[in-house]
């Protein structure tokens, strides 16, 4: 075979492994899933699990695996470590009185790479974090690009993010989701979530084959008694607290719904807008729900411009076994124990 054919060839090899070769190295420090065929093909999608309470840690790489087998998107999952480099939701968020000194920051390795995303999913919780990595948060925040937040991640960080539009402090829950966690409206442990869709917003792409959420976490309050969504914010999903926490039970009577999912646009200190989908579902067990994991895969494609490709039978359907553990911080109780990333593979 002549030289120069075979140098095209050589050349053609390594320009396809480049082209399809996953944008994050890998590392004992996080999980990488190369995307499969699918429309999300070249696409890159950071899912950041760092919360203590409702199992990102076992529900981001259930996800990441959706994502990137069924859709196509490469997928890397970022997780808060401790000193040991182990997933450690038992870390305290708040100091011991009288024991300041010995309170660890969180850490979460990779931030770096969001700056190849092209959409990020946070799943945090009262993070504090080293400023280079907030730093890094917030030039993705305002880079224009979108993001999902989900759950906890309304007050995912303590304290405010270094983060200033025209010499004002942006609060990441009020000012970019459009809400923070006020109160559990639902009862805690006790109740249950039924997803009513609405009826204006029935044909938004984020809705598509959308017909039964329901989640057994309670019900967020994210604004005011006699307050309402701000008006940037366009309500998708109402969440009616019922009487227990089975899929059928009845609505309580006592407590009315209040919205769970909503999207809205993001002004950036440039002048971007950016494309934001909250929902305050998404619990562990919350995301066993097939209609959920679809909304929020279909909340993806739209925040990166690609409602087109959305589709209602597009498979949402888990990859391999997803068991997660119960909500709460009785820890021992539930099993919770530090791990290293590579054990949630």
């Amino acid at each position: 075979m002549p030289a120069l054919l075979l140098r095209v060839i050589a050349v053609l090899i390594v320009s396809h492994i480049a082209s399809s070769a996953h944008p994050v190295p890998e590392s004992p420090l996080w999980l990488t899933y190369p995307g499969g065929d699918g429309p999300g093909k070249g696409k890159h999608i950071v899912l950041i699990a760092a919360d203590q309470e409702y199992r990102s840690e076992q529900s981001m790489p259930m996800m990441a695996k959706i994502l990137s087998q069924h859709h196509g998107f490469d997928c890397t999952v970022l997780y808060a470590l401790n000193d040991k480099g182990e997933v450690d939701p038992t870390m305290p968020v708040f100091a011991e009185k009288g024991k300041e000194a010995e309170f660890k920051t969180h850490h979460i390795p990779g931030t770096e790479y969001l700056a190849s995303a092209d959409l990020v999913i946070f799943f945090c919780r009262l993070l504090t974090l080293p400023m280079d990595e907030r730093e890094n948060i917030v030039k993705y925040i305002d880079s224009g690009k979108p993001f999902i937040a989900l759950r906890t991640a309304n007050h995912g960080f303590r304290g405010a993010l270094p983060y200033k539009i025209n010499g004002k402090d942006v609060k990441w829950g009020e000012d970019v989701l459009g809400g923070t966690f006020l109160e559990h409206h639902g009862e805690y442990h006790a109740d249950s979530t039924r997803g009513m869709i609405v009826e204006a917003q029935k044909s938004h792409p984020i809705l598509t084959g959308v017909t039964d959420v329901w989640g057994p976490s309670d019900v967020y309050r994210t604004y005011k008694v006699g307050a309402s969504l701000p008006a940037d914010c366009t309500a998708l999903v109402w969440g009616q607290p019922l009487m227990g926490r089975k899929h059928d039970d009845a609505p309580n009577p006592q407590k009315e719904p209040l919205p769970v999912a909503w999207f809205k646009n993001w002004q950036t200190s440039g002048g971007k807008t950016a494309r934001v989908f909250h929902t305050t579902m998404g619990s562990g067990t919350d995301l066993e729900c097939a209609d959920l994991r679809r909304m929020i895969i279909n909340a993806a494609y739209w925040g990166m411009g690609m409602e087109s490709a959305i589709s209602p039978t597009r498979s949402v359907e888990v990859v391999g076994e997803y068991k997660p553990l119960d909500t709460g911080f009785a820890y021992k109780e539930i099993g919770v124990v530090p791990k290293p990333p590579a054990a949630y593979k």
